[in-house]
This record gives C-alpha cells, sequence and structure tokens, in this order.
C-alpha cells in the first residue's frame, strides 16, 4: 500500500470488528492501526541493504514470517495474516471481495499501560518482574535454534557504522564532542575485537550464538504481569542470529539508560543462573562491550531521526538522545581498561 491508500484506510476503510477507536502509528517500516480489540500492522513496500519489502509476495511471506518468529515468545498477542482488499477505490481489511493489495498481521491488543518501558518510567517495575523476565528469557535462549555458522567478527562493521554520522554529529551545538567520543570509541571497539577474536569463536563453537529475538528491549515487552516479549526483527535473520549475551545486553543497556542499573544487574544475575552463559571475567568484558554496541546502534538510530526531524523540537529530542547514549557508550568502554 501507499500513503494515500493508508489515509483512506484510516478514514473510510471497513476492518473485522466494528470500533470507534481507530489509531494510525507509523514507524519507519511499518504502519500500526490500533482499534477496539486488535492491532494491525501493515509493512511499507520498501527495500533497504537490511530489508526487502518491495513485493506483494514478500511483504505476505514476512507477515507470516513475523507470527512464526513471535509465537516462541507469546502464544496471545499474534493472532494471524489477514488479507487487505480494494473494490472501486474501498478499502477492506479482511474478507474476500475485490483485489488483494497487501496483508496484514493481526494482533489482540494489549494495554499499553503495561508496556516495559512506561512502567520504568512510573517505577513500577519490581524485583520480581525482573526475575521473571529473566526466567523467560533464559528459558527460550535454552531451546531456541543453536547457529553453527556466523562471521563473529561481522559486528566491528556493524560499530564502525556509526563513523557515516560523525560529521552530521560534528556540525551540531557542541558537536567536536560528539566526534571525539565516537573516533575513539571506534578506536577502542576494533582493539577489543582484534584481541577478543578466539573468545567470539569459541562462543560460536559452544553454541552461544543462537535464533534470538534481536530487538529485546523494555518497549518491546508487556509485564501483564506475566512478561510478553513481541515484535521480534523477522526480516534479517543475521540481526537475530546472535549471541545470547548480544541480546541481554540490549535490555540491560536500555535499563541502564533509564537509570536503573540495579535491575539491570539484577537481571543479568537471574539470567545467568537460569542459563549459565558467562562463565569468566573475560565473557563479562565481552558482555559490557556488547552494550557498547548495543548503545553505538541507539545513538545512530537517534542522529538519522535527528537529520530527518519535521521541526525543531523532534530534532532537538533526538539530539538529546544521542548524547545520552553515545556518553553511555563511552562509558562502557572505558571500563575495559584499552
Amino acid at each position: 500500500m501507499i500513503q494515500e491508500q493508508i489515509n483512506s484506510l484510516l478514514l473510510e476503510g471497513e476492518f473485522p470488528e466494528v470500533s470507534a477507536e481507530r489509531e494510525l502509528i507509523e514507524t519507519h517500516i511499518s504502519w500500526v492501526f490500533i482499534c477496539h480489540r486488535f492491532v494491525y500492522k501493515i509493512k511499507k513496500p520498501i527495500k533497504y541493504s537490511f530489508l526487502d519489502f518491495s513485493t506483494l509476495e514478500k511483504r505476505k511471506k514476512y507477515c507470516e514470517r513475523e507470527i512464526e518468529l513471535n509465537k516462541r515468545l507469546t502464544n496471545t498477542i499474534y493472532l494471524d495474516v489477514v488479507p487487505i482488499n480494494r473494490l472501486n477505490d474501498h478499502y477492506k481489511i479482511g474478507g474476500k471481495e475485490g483485489n488483494v493489495i497487501d496483508y496484514a498481521v493481526r494482533m489482540l491488543k494489549m494495554d499499553r499501560t503495561k508496556q516495559m518501558d512506561q512502567l520504568l518510567i512510573q517505577n513500577k517495575v519490581t524485583n520480581s518482574d525482573i526475575k521473571n523476565l529473566a526466567k523467560k528469557i533464559a528459558l527460550f535462549h535454552g531451546n531456541t535454534t543453536i547457529i553453527h555458522q556466523k562471521d563473529v567478527l561481522d559486528i566491528q562493521e556493524k560499530f564502525n557504522d556509526l563513523e557515516a554520522e560523525k560529521k552530521y554529529l560534528a556540525a551540531q551545538s557542541d558537536g567536536g564532542k560528539y566526534a571525539t567520543i565516537i573516533a575513539n570509541t571506534i578506536k577502542t571497539a576494533n582493539t577489543f575485537l582484534v584481541k577478543n577474536k578466539e573468545l567470539l569463536a569459541g562462543r560460536l563453537r559452544a553454541g552461544f550464538f543462537r535464533d534470538c529475538h534481536g530487538d529485546l528491549h523494555s518497549r518491546n515487552i508487556f509485564l501483564l504481569p506475566s512478561p510478553q516479549p513481541f515484535d521480534c526483527i523477522e526480516f534479517n535473520d543475521d540481526y537475530r542470529q546472535i549471541d545470547v549475551l548480544n541480546e541481554v545486553a540490549f535490555l540491560c543497556m536500555d535499563l541502564d539508560a533509564f537509570g536503573k542499573k540495579d535491575l539491570s544487574e539484577l537481571f543479568l544475575e537471574y539470567y545467568n543462573q537460569f542459563f549459565p552463559s558467562m562463565k569468566s571475567s573475560e565473557e563479562y568484558h565481552l558482555f559490557v562491550f556488547y552494550k557498547a554496541y548495543r548503545a553505538n546502534v541507539r545513538a545512530k538510530v537517534n542522529s538519522l531521526r535527528a537529520k530527518s526531524a519535521v521541526n525543531e523540537k523532534e530534532r532537538t529530542k533526538a539530539l538529546s538522545e544521542v548524547d545520552k547514549y553515545l556518553r553511555l557508550m563511552e562509558s562502557y568502554l572505558k571500563t575495559l581498561g584499552l
């Protein structure tokens, strides 16, 4: 679908349910309709180096893949794939009338006040929540597919991608400090990876690279109170098939960014009890590096958001996030003593 069709669907289209509520949320790769009982997620017809939703067949394939992968962690949220039909310039989700022009993932609507990021802001995430979540993720990791073939040093190129943002960030207010942080952390990261190449290769041989969630942070978790992670990466296997410590480092970095270092440390402690995957100081240092990598990615994403911001308020907010994640990345790498 294109934006004009999405707007028509929002204003006058038919949905499988009668709903006075009809909210549209747009991300860089999807349109999400939130109705009274269900949520409908439509993939944008786009193609990037890491993602290809350019054809109807591919969008259907990845809708089906999204349900398949997410059902590994939740049996209640992801329901089915429904067609989007056009009949005389009228758009309808579901049914058999008209021509199929796209597909949507149908999900059960969850209580957004129970999203973990919202609960963190309100100081409502308990130690018990953290323990239950750690147990859920550990059990998932213990049973998901082991990856035997992987370029364990491909993370170096991904880390160094932040270099592309240095010129833009250097042009911002006090941007010189950002350029310095980026240059220094890339140098440190490269040194760390060269030094620990065999450690990474050993973890691959030991079965610690697995088919994970890939995007495990607090906004992608409901605490209802049983933890329900959702929205795993379906569009690129490489982003999902990673070291389990890389996966949990994302959530722990996110907790650190919320100022919840106590919960971050508690999660790691419980997770490692339930699924022992960090048994040495060298592996702990690797975990810290992975946290730096995750902060690196967040800094880059927010730099891109700042570039494309439609107003000054959005740009300022995104640059504030860049500052936060760059400093967090720098603080992690400084602890490695390189």
